[in-house]
């Protein structure tokens, strides 16, 4: 398992995420830009540990577990993700599309 997951890349990974956390309280009330720029923050922060891993850090499984993480933290924030998605001919699942090269 080690070799499929080094420690740099869950301890970088947990770092990403640990900051994204940071920004969650009040997002309910946040305005559409800010909502999109902590899920910009996060996903580009993402696509670099998933470089400096040779474009190989996060699997199939990883990805959509990452995924599932920040659409769920943002809905126990009080994000609304399915209208605010569908505001912007989104679906659901491609909140993070946008940014993701992972």
């Amino acid at each position: 398992m080690a070799g499929l997951f080094p420690e740099e890349l869950l301890t970088s990974t947990d770092a990403v995420l640990d900051t994204f956390e940071s920004e969650l309280p009040g997002l309910g009330e946040a305005d559409v830009a800010q909502l999109f720029g902590v899920v910009e923050r996060v996903v580009l922060a993402l696509n670099a540990v998933n470089e400096a891993h040779d474009e190989s850090g996060y699997e199939t499984d990883e990805r959509e577990q990452l995924c599932q993480f920040i659409d769920q933290s943002l809905t126990e924030h009080g994000v609304d993700i399915v209208a605010l998605t569908a505001r912007h001919g989104l679906g659901r699942y491609q909140l993070t599309d946008k940014w993701r090269k992972w």
